[in-house]
């Protein structure tokens, strides 16, 4: 989770690939990613019709157990703006390490049931990532 080129891997959900354009892991550090749907034509994008950028910052970074970031997307809706907050917490369980995510404050363009399947689709692709 603290690694840039990990962290593009598998936090796009399906459908999407991301590209890290900065990446700052500590306190007050964060990141900006692009995220691209692989059907450009699709027209969901939050920035542009096939891509959201997100600002993200990390608020706390403590080892093995949680980080929570800020998360800002660039767009000109004013439906996606704002900061939502986004906890990952890592505890450990028999078979590894369980991984779990909350998000708050998500901006109302947002739909609530497309956000968790996008957010169960980057855990899926975490969970395959380091299993590898």
């Amino acid at each position: 989770m603290t690694d840039p080129d990990a962290l593009a891997a598998w936090l796009p959900p399906e459908g999407m690939t991301g590209r890290m354009e900065r990446f700052e892991p500590w306190p007050g550090g964060g990141f900006r990613m692009v995220l691209t749907y692989l059907d450009p034509r699709s027209g969901r994008g939050k920035t542009s019709e096939s891509s959201d950028v997100t600002e993200a910052a990390f608020a706390e970074l403590v080892p093995e157990e949680r980080i929570v970031q800020r998360v800002a997307f660039e767009s000109p809706d004013p439906a996606f703006a704002g900061t939502m907050t986004m906890t990952w917490r890592l505890a450990e369980a028999p078979e590894g390490t369980l991984v779990t995510v909350e998000a708050t404050d998500v901006p109302p363009g947002i739909d609530h049931a497309v956000h968790e399947e996008a957010l169960a689709s980057s855990l899926a692709n975490l969970a395959a990532h380091v299993e590898r």
